[in-house]
C-alpha cells in the first residue's frame, strides 16, 4: 500500500472515530510504528488531524473545542437515544430525586422520562433544555436551578449555581462529559461547567454517566471527576483494552447499549 492510500484511509479512520492510534494503525497496515508516525506527521502538515502521545485527533478536537448544544444534537443522535433508553433502567424504582446534568444524551434521557407517565419524580437540573422538557410534566416534580446561563450549552453557570447544587443529596445523578481518559478521569472544556459538574458529583449518592464511544480518550481543558467516583458508564460502544481495565479497577459498572 503506498503512503496516500494509508493517509487517505487514516483520515476515513479519523472522521469515523475522532482518534488513531499509532500501534492500532501499524497492525492494521503491517508497517512499523515508524512508518505510521511519519505518516501522521505528514498529515498533521496538511491541516488534517493533531498529533497527540500515542497517536492523533482530528483537527478540531483541542483542549478547548466545544460546540453549541445544537452542533452536539445532531451528532449521534440514535447513540444517544440508545444510551439514554438504557439508563432509565438506573432511575430509582418508584419516588426519588434525580439530577440531571445539562448535556445532549441527558436531555434526550429527559424526554423519554416525560414519555414514561413517571410517578413521584423529583427532579433537579440546571439545565434549560432539559427543564423545558421537563415542565408541566405530571408526576414530575421540577426544580431548575438558576444562574447565569452560558449560551452555548443552555446552562447555568456561577457561584451562585455551584452554591445550590453544594446543598443537593440527589439519590442519582445523569451526567454528561466531552472526554473520558484514564488519566485525567472525566473533563469538560470550561472550568466553570466543570465546577458546577464537580458540585453535581460530590453530592450525588450515586453517579452515572452517559456518553456515547466517541467521548473515550478525549481529553479537555479541564478535569472535574475522577474514574472513582463514578458507579456506572453507559455508553454504545465497549471501551479501549486500557480504560476498560481502569474502569473496571475503579469498580466502575460499563452498560451497553
Amino acid at each position: 500500500m503506498y503512503a496516500t492510500e494509508r493517509q487517505q484511509l487514516i483520515e476515513r479512520l479519523l472522521a469515523d472515530d475522532g482518534r488513531v492510534a499509532v500501534v492500532d494503525l501499524a497492525a492494521r497496515f503491517d508497517v512499523t510504528t515508524e512508518t505510521v508516525r511519519r505518516d501522521l506527521a505528514a498529515l498533521e502538515e496538511a491541516g488534517a488531524l493533531r498529533r497527540v502521545h500515542g497517536g492523533a485527533v482530528s483537527p478540531e478536537r483541542t483542549s478547548t473545542s466545544e460546540p453549541s448544544v445544537a452542533e452536539r444534537s445532531m451528532r449521534h443522535s440514535e447513540a444517544k437515544e440508545r444510551i439514554a433508553r438504557r439508563a432509565l433502567a438506573a432511575l430509582p424504582a418508584g419516588a426519588g430525586s434525580i439530577y440531571l446534568d445539562a448535556g445532549t444524551t441527558t436531555a434526550a434521557l429527559a424526554v423519554l422520562m416525560a414519555q414514561s407517565s413517571p410517578s413521584g419524580r423529583e427532579v433537579v437540573t440546571h439545565s434549560m433544555t432539559i427543564a423545558h422538557s421537563l415542565a408541566g410534566v405530571s408526576g414530575v416534580g421540577l426544580t431548575a436551578i438558576g444562574g447565569r446561563v452560558r449560551g452555548l450549552t443552555a446552562a447555568a453557570v456561577g457561584s451562585d449555581t455551584v452554591a445550590a447544587i453544594g446543598r443537593l443529596r440527589p439519590d442519582v445523578a445523569f451526567l454528561g462529559a466531552n472526554g473520558i481518559t484514564v488519566g485525567a478521569g472525566l473533563t469538560t472544556p470550561d472550568p466553570e461547567e466543570a465546577a458546577v459538574k464537580r458540585a453535581v458529583v460530590a453530592g450525588a449518592r450515586r453517579v452515572i454517566v452517559l456518553a456515547d464511544a466517541d467521548k473515550f480518550e478525549a481529553e479537555l481543558l479541564v478535569s472535574f471527576a475522577e474514574l472513582s467516583d463514578l458507579d456506572v458508564v453507559v455508553t454504545n460502544r465497549e471501551p479501549g483494552a486500557a480504560l476498560s481495565r481502569a474502569l473496571r479497577d475503579a469498580d466502575v459498572e460499563v452498560w451497553i447499549a
